[in-house]
């Protein structure tokens, strides 16, 4: 039983495990970047696709931005797909069009309301109807882009090999909040990280919302419109285009800057419809994942690995706490000896991936050093520092102890050990408590400290825990927009 419990307890060290290999892994994309098939002066004819719905805050500054690109004018339209807006959407585009005639292009839904992916069908509809058109590129209205940035995604166009190319998404919050610069620090891992490693084995497993270039040949391809089943129609769309044979590049240094929820309540509602939309792909494609084929990478067991790790990581955290828990009943040493082997892992990944992330990109490092390493909470920080240096550790916690008159005796620690082991798994209840207090009162002092104190990655956790809740429930596929108000400063 110990040892079925302890391999348990290792088992739930997996995530953290393949994540590291991901990051390794990095180090190959110099050899699997696919710049060595790119044309550098392939300059296609690009339609710019925004589906919009009461934008007019980030469109008034957008739209303009987007004119300005250093991309030939004549080779790219902005195409704004109004969904039945009620407020000044409608007449700013109108003027917009007015500015640049011919190369601005409002659409209208007179009955909106059912969705992005409905919106960017109507938009596809009219746009695959002409065949100017020769890439779509689907973004978001608040979604800025560098100046060079589309230029570096449709060189990759020149092999016709590839049907979509995405870009790395910076959040650029101005001013940045304290969850912003959380934000900002786990886009830089999840792809200037995890979708290089991605690139090495030629399996991507999504393409940036904000940012999808997709050939016209990929486009007619998959039926010419986006999957309205999911609340992921991005992914689907990602997934889709590499069972059918063609590529999906991610290109690092093509860049565009968003804004992202300022509060935990609106990261809450963006990101349960992510994690539900991932769970609903999952169960599209499960026949996909670890089985090799020649058409495409998407078997490879590294990839299924990522994927599944990342999806189920709120359960591997359940299931480590719990054997830990019985087997601090049945033998408390053992217990001690698999909880430093799960936590010593946890700990050397931190330090690993947390470094490597912020060497990749030193703006992100100036801006979000403090939330990179408080990612998983001062709490968990504090039990990671336990396990590195234990000596020292309870050197202090004695005296801090002792100074307040509390004893800390072998039963004392003995509690405190399961304290620590139930914390792998109520890190992340805490942190939904963090989450329903920012709910019941927006704003509140109280939710950044003690978010600081429990963890952002806690948080990422227990959304993903709740979409498996809503899954269950069956709730309503309904889509929750994320509310902009413009204030990405491109510096």
């Amino acid at each position: 039983m110990i040892v079925l419990l302890t391999a348990l307890v290792l088992l739930g060290a997996l995530p953290i495990i393949v994540s590291t290999i991901g990051f390794l892994m990095v180090a190959g994309h110099r050899w699997r970047t696919h710049y060595d098939a790119v044309d550098p002066e392939l300059a296609p004819r690009v339609a710019v696709l925004v589906p919009a719905w009461n934008e007019a805050p980030v469109l008034e500054h957008s739209v303009d931005r987007m004119m300005q690109l250093d991309y030939p004018a004549d080779r790219l339209r902005l195409v704004v797909v109004d969904d039945a807006s009620t407020d000044g959407t409608p007449q700013l585009l109108a003027e917009a069009a007015q500015r640049h005639p011919g190369r601005v292009v409002p659409l209208r839904r007179e009955q909106g309301g059912q969705g992005k992916a409905h919106t960017l069908n109507h938009g596809l509809e009219v746009l695959l109807a002409e065949d100017w058109a020769e890439a779509v590129l689907i973004t978001d209205a608040d979604v800025i882009f560098r100046p060079d940035a589309i230029s570096r995604m449709t060189r990759h166009l020149a092999d016709p090999q590839v049907g979509a190319v995405t870009a790395f998404i910076r959040e650029a919050s101005e001013p940045a909040t304290w969850l912003n610069r959380y934000i900002g620090y786990e886009y830089a891992g999840a792809q200037l990280a995890a979708r290089r490693a991605q690139n090495v084995v030629g399996a991507q497993a999504c393409l940036a919302g904000g940012a999808q270039l997709l050939s016209r040949e990929n486009l007619q391809a998959l039926g010419g419109r986006i999957d309205v089943t999911t609340l992921a129609e991005d992914t689907v769309t990602t997934l889709n285009t590499q069972v059918a044979g063609r590529r999906v590049i991610f290109d690092p240094h093509a860049e565009c800057l968003a804004e992202e929820p300022a509060s935990v309540t609106g990261l809450w509602k963006q990101r349960l419809r992510w994690s539900r939309g991932n769970l609903q792909v999952t169960r599209r494609f499960h026949d996909v994942f670890f089985r090799p084929h020649r058409e495409h990478h998407l078997g490879n067991v590294w990839f299924g690995l990522q994927w599944y790790c990342t999806m189920l990581l709120p359960a591997f955290m359940i299931l480590a706490s719990l054997a830990l828990v019985v087997m601090w009943l049945l033998d408390s040493a053992s217990a001690w000896l698999a909880f430093q082997a799960y936590w010593g892992i946890s700990a050397l990944a931190f330090i690993f991936s947390t470094t490597f992330t912020l060497l990749l990109d030193g703006s992100i490092a100036r801006r979000s050093w403090v939330q990179a390493v408080t990612f998983p909470g001062l709490i968990s920080l504090g039990v990671l520092c336990w396990v590195l240096a234990p000596g020292p550790v309870e050197t202090a916690v004695s005296a801090l102890a002792g100074g307040v008159g509390l004893e800390t005796g072998p039963e004392t620690r003995r509690w405190f050990e399961l304290a620590v082991y139930l914390w792998t798994s109520l890190s992340m209840l805490a942190a939904w408590l963090v989450y329903r207090i920012d709910k019941a009162r927006p704003g509140s002092w109280p939710v950044a400290p003690l978010l600081v104190l429990v963890g952002y990655g806690p948080l990422l956790c227990a959304i993903t825990f709740a979409a498996y809740v809503a899954q269950a429930r069956g709730a309503a596929t309904t889509w929750d927009k994320t509310e902009k108000t413009g204030k990405v400063t491109l510096s």
